[in-house]
C-alpha cells in the first residue's frame, strides 16, 4: 500500500513551484543590474545639472 498525499498541499506547492519559474524568468527579463541602476540615476543627475545651469535667475526675467 502507498504513503497517503494530502492532494491540497501537493497543489499548492506545485503552484509555487510554477509561480517561482515565472518569477525567475521576469526577473532575468525585466530587472537591472546594479551597474546599469547606477548609470541611469548618474545620467539624471547630470541632467538635472544642465538644466538647472541654464536657469534665468534675476528680477529682470518676466
Amino acid at each position: 500500500m502507498g504513503d497517503v498525499v494530502n492532494l491540497n498541499k501537493r497543489r499548492k506547492r506545485a503552484e509555487r513551484e510554477r509561480t517561482a519559474v515565472i518569477a525567475d524568468a521576469n526577473r532575468a527579463r525585466f530587472g537591472r543590474t546594479k551597474a546599469e541602476r547606477d548609470l541611469a540615476e548618474q545620467r539624471a543627475m547630470r541632467e538635472t545639472r544642465l538644466l538647472d545651469q541654464h536657469r534665468i535667475d534675476g528680477e529682470d526675467v518676466s
